[in-house]
């Protein structure tokens, strides 16, 4: 079957598609016929080398995966079942979904909702579901639309894209920050009320700011979360999933203690499965269907080594989806 490997030897760093036997893969309860994949930052980390991702050699990379159970010693599953994976740490030290199989726990999948294909799934995929996270951990920290704008960074990504869909859906006032200002009609079609540029969270700023955010979803880290932190409203919270600025956080302790401010990790990898089902309930109830196709574009397993860099670099748009069997 095909599949995507990344190899490592000594100093040599590669990824390429090839075939491997069904024989060759790892152990698991649970062996899943793979539909669908897509390709997200960690995976384009992954297949580039440019951060040391994977763990193990050679590694099936893709962290996501959507289709249908094959063969299954697991209670909770049976053949014929549809699911879907996403994260621990599947594709980094366990073959992921960029193969036309995958053998894995059971204790990893969770059932597939009704309301999504398989290729829907992963126009959502890892980003969509951390970008759910992050809106419940606005939600379950008193966050409601009447208290002001939210500010969703890095809007045009994958994580940016199905927040800034999930929060208008839901009736926030959304703020998208974006690098890219050709993308602010796709951002306002997503329900965005208003873009600003990059540039204004992304410099070195003051530890405290003019209040403005009721809430943020950071997938940039660095300045741009230290900016967001000083100049969020009091009491507010501000949701951070990502790196894509840098992993530091040159900030102080200011927002915190004299505003009152809520900084909420949020985790989707090693996210207990009782809160993956909660989002993935919820990502069916509330995003707008609609808004999918707008944001998806769709590869071959053949273009995805080809497809990496560009994502690392900013030209790509939303969501990517890789259909394994194309």
């Amino acid at each position: 079957m095909k599949a995507i490997l990344v190899t490592k030897d000594e100093d040599k760093y590669g990824a390429e598609l090839g075939e491997v036997n069904e024989s060759d893969l790892p152990e698991g309860d649970v062996t899943v016929q793979v539909d669908y994949s897509t390709l997200n930052y960690k995976d384009s980390l992954a297949i580039t080398g440019a951060s040391p991702v994977v763990r193990k050699f050679p590694m099936v990379p893709g962290i996501d995966l959507a289709g249908t159970v094959d063969d299954s010693s697991h209670a909770e599953f049976k053949a014929g079942d549809r699911v879907v994976l996403n994260g621990w740490g599947v594709g980094e030290g366990h073959w992921g979904g960029y193969a036309q199989k995958a053998r894995l726990k059971g204790d990893w999948l969770i059932p597939l909702p009704e309301t999504f294909s398989t290729k829907q799934a992963m126009a959502i995929g890892t980003a969509g579901y951390t970008a759910m996270l992050c809106v419940l951990g606005l939600e379950k920290n008193g966050v409601t639309p009447d208290q002001g704008e939210i500010v969703v960074t890095g809007a045009a990504g994958g994580v940016g894209s199905v927040a800034i869909s999930l929060l208008a859906k839901l009736g926030y006032t959304v703020i998208a920050s974006t690098g890219r200002a050709n993308e602010a009609d796709y951002l306002k079609g997503l329900g965005a009320s208003d873009i600003i540029d990059r540039n204004e969270l992304s410099e070195k700023g003051r530890p405290l700011g003019k209040e403005r955010w009721a809430g943020a979803v950071d997938a940039v880290g660095s300045h741009t979360l230290a900016n967001i932190c000083a100049t969020t409203k009091y009491g507010g919270v501000v949701t951070a999933c990502g790196l894509a600025q840098g992993f530091d956080f040159p900030a102080t302790v200011m927002p915190f203690i004299l505003r009152g401010v809520t900084l909420a990790g949020i985790d989707s990898v090693m996210c207990p499965k009782p809160r993956r089902i909660e989002a993935w309930n919820r990502l069916a109830a509330d995003l707008n269907l609609d808004h999918i196709e707008a944001m998806t574009s769709e590869i071959s397993l053949a273009d995805v080594v080809a497809t990496a860099p560009k994502q690392l670099e900013g030209q790509t748009r939303g969501r990517i989806v890789v259909d394994v069997n194309a």
